[in-house]
């Protein structure tokens, strides 16, 4: 599946690291800010994942949450990110 820059992502209900089910259509009405990326622990996706981390203020000072995610599993996602500190990430 494709989707277009601007338009909105279609409904899914995924699991996260902190083992919580998040549904996309839940948090309507809310700034969402969905970052995609392949692998867990590489070099460019963990350079990725800690600019996010990095600049958290800056994101919720426009009231968004952020969600990272991964085919990665559950497991893995739990690896990768609590050595780095990053709140939470998603498998897909």
């Amino acid at each position: 599946m494709s989707i277009a820059e601007g338009q909105p992502a279609p409904d899914f209900t995924l699991t996260s690291t902190d083992g919580s089910l998040v549904t996309l259509s839940s948090l309507k009405g809310q700034n969402v800010v969905l970052y995609f990326y392949p692998k867990d622990d590489t070099s460019g996706c963990t350079v990725e994942a800690c600019s996010f981390r990095d600049n958290i203020a800056t994101v919720q000072s426009h009231g968004a949450l952020l969600f990272g995610l991964s085919p990665d599993s559950i497991k893995k996602h739990a690896k990768f990110t609590q050595p780095e500190g990053l709140e939470i990430s998603i498998a897909w």
